[in-house]
Order: C-alpha cells, then structure tokens, then sequence
C-alpha cells in the first residue's frame, strides 16, 4: 500500500492508547466516594445565624442574677430535671420551678428592653 508496516502498526497503537485515555476519564470518578443524597449539614449563612443567636443568648443570660443563670443553664441547657437541678442546688423542685419562671420571665424583660432600645 506504499506505506511501512511499522507505521500502520504504530497509528494502530496510537489510536488504541487515546481510546483507552478517553474510558479512562469518563470513569475517573470513584462511585464510593459520591454522597448517596444530598448534604443536609447547615451551610455557611445557617452556622453564622446560630452564631450570633448564641452570642445574644450568652449575652442575654449575663445579665441575669448568678443564681438565676445557673437555675437557667441546669435546667434548659443541660436538660435536667427540677429534682435534679433542686438537689444540685439545693432547693425543691417546686421551687426549682418557680424560679425558673421568674429567670425566664427576668430574661423575656431583659431581651425586649434590648429590642426596644
């Protein structure tokens, strides 16, 4: 056919070896490492809004009397029972509960003069 052997041989190669690249790239993503759905983990505007929300908790809850925000940290933050906030601190639970309406009342006060203010 007028042209070398070695030369059809080699654009046989050469064609063989860009198939192979091409099946190589379309499979270049490993199936294993793809989420089975989507991510439903907060995004960045979501944490920088629980962000903020906890600094004015944090600043909310400063302003109360120490008694009151520790009665406020036991029982709404750590989720502990009024016997057990009563006997961590030494009240009953009827009286645990009294006073934590008074601190949320207190701090319900406190958060609406900020918002007015």
């Amino acid at each position: 056919m007028g042209r070398p052997f070695a030369s059809f041989v080699f654009g046989i190669a050469s064609h063989k070896v860009a198939d192979a690249m091409r099946n190589a790239a379309r499979m270049a993503i490993p199936t294993e490492d793809l989420p089975d759905g989507p991510d439903d983990r907060p995004g960045p505007e979501e944490m920088a809004v629980a962000y903020i929300e906890a600094e004015r908790a944090r600043a909310l809850l400063a302003r109360l009397p120490i008694h009151q925000r520790e009665l406020l940290v036991l029982r709404v933050l750590s989720g502990m029972t009024a016997e057990e906030t009563g006997h961590e601190l030494g009240m009953s639970a009827g009286a645990v509960r009294v006073a934590q309406h008074r601190a949320l009342a207190r701090l319900r006060a406190i958060a609406v003069e900020e918002s007015i203010a």
